[in-house]
């Protein structure tokens, strides 16, 4: 284990725990994914000089723990906790003699993939921040840029502890911006051609939105149980000010999304249920419209032997003539009850609709500078002979 210490100006220090190897609570090593990969392959076989190097680096991690134990009896318990949890766990505390002070681990997410989830365990208490990690990402992102700069101006752990939280938030705003332009999309699509398997794609948002909501619940209560222990120490700070702000507007952000999410699936559901409706309508007026040439076919495919018409050479003919206006008949009362509507026009309609509009603007922006130059002409000769009158009117009275 790498332990380091961080002291600041404010007399507040921040400690860095770094495992060589991701250890559960009994101690034991937990396979990482490429590890778990191998030994679905293979067998797991391990040489004997790798099962001591391994077993002297966790003889090693705990000796460093007994020191950080001895040298802070008050996290000693924390210590042995935490190391193995891959859970949200957010707990407050009270120590006579020694304050507030509030642990837990956080599940946050390191990369873009969403499977990428490492915890985060700290232990805070006013003067003191101890932070233990298993991915080196997490405490080199943490201390990258300028941060280390705005963690020298704090004036207690608490609130540097808020910008760390803040920096974790900037892959859950990356997050959002990437399910923000898929929801886009996706509403586009269903816009321009709603199919049966934009369901499916509506669903994998919902998933997504939940992946998202299942993170940043911890950091909201995260929140509420540091205002609970830290009110004093963290009242009027920027970072907690910010911090809080920021919650809100993801909150918003959250609540805005599943909404969205929620008509789209309401909007899918009445498009399927208008969509079946017209299918049964079409459906029920073509069998209602080829009714009588069905009976009439069926009448004709009996056994019998003599049926009219048959030995007609125009008997068939008459048959066709006699089924086509029955069937015409048919439709025309169908249409006459308006039980047909206008499905079977529809599209005629839209296109003709769309044509006018076309023709009615074409015929808005053109326009004829012959028409328009005359009529200037005739607005100028009304204006000079209404101020030819109004001259002669003046002279006549002053005469």
């Amino acid at each position: 284990m790498i332990h380091r210490m961080l002291r600041y100006p404010a007399d507040w220090e921040w400690h860095v725990l770094l495992q060589s190897r991701q250890l559960s609570q009994e101690g034991r090593e937990l396979p990482s994914r490429k590890r778990q990969n191998k030994a679905s392959q293979q067998p797991m076989t391990r040489p004997k000089r790798q099962e001591a190097s391994n077993s002297e680096k966790q003889a090693l991690e705990e000796r460093h723990l007994q020191e950080l134990r001895q040298q802070f009896p008050e996290c000693a318990a924390w210590t042995v906790e935490a190391r193995g949890r891959r859970a949200n766990h957010i707990s407050v505390d009270d120590i006579p003699g020694f304050g507030p002070l509030m642990t837990g681990t956080l599940m946050i997410q390191v990369s873009e993939d969403q499977s990428d989830i490492q915890p985060f365990h700290f232990w805070i208490s006013k003067k003191r921040m101890i932070t233990m990690h298993e991915d080196i990402r997490v405490p080199l992102r943490l201390q990258s840029g300028n941060h280390a700069d705005k963690y020298a101006e704090c004036d207690c752990a608490p609130e540097a502890f808020f910008i760390m939280i803040s920096v974790i938030l900037e892959t859950f705003h990356d997050g959002l911006d990437g399910f923000e332009r898929r929801l886009g999309k996706l509403e586009r699509t269903m816009q321009n051609a709603n199919r049966t398997s934009l369901l499916d794609s509506i669903f994998e948002r919902r998933y997504d939105l939940l992946h998202w909501s299942h993170l940043f619940i911890p950091i909201r209560e995260l929140h509420g149980a540091a205002k609970e222990v830290f009110e004093q120490d963290l009242q009027e700070k920027e970072a907690y000010t910010r911090i809080t702000h920021k919650l809100e507007r993801i909150e918003l952000l959250l609540k805005h999304y599943a909404l969205e999410i929620d008509t789209l699936i309401s909007m899918n559901d009445a498009i399927s249920s208008f969509r079946g409706n017209d299918i049964m309508k079409t459906l029920t007026i073509f069998t209602v419209v080829f009714l009588p040439a069905s009976i009439i076919g069926s009448l004709l495919g009996t056994n019998f032997d003599w049926l009219p018409g048959t030995e007609n050479r125009w008997g068939f003919a008459i048959m066709l003539a006699g089924i086509a206006v029955i069937t015409i008949g048919v439709y025309l009362w169908l249409w006459k009850k308006g039980w047909t509507g206008d499905l079977l026009l529809k599209h005629s309609k839209s296109v003709g609709a769309q044509k006018s509009s076309k023709q009615n603007r074409s015929s808005r922006n053109k326009r004829n500078p012959v028409a328009e130059s005359r009529k200037e002409q005739l607005v100028v000769q009304a204006h000079e002979t209404a101020f030819d009158s109004a001259v002669q009117k003046r002279s006549r009275r002053r005469r």
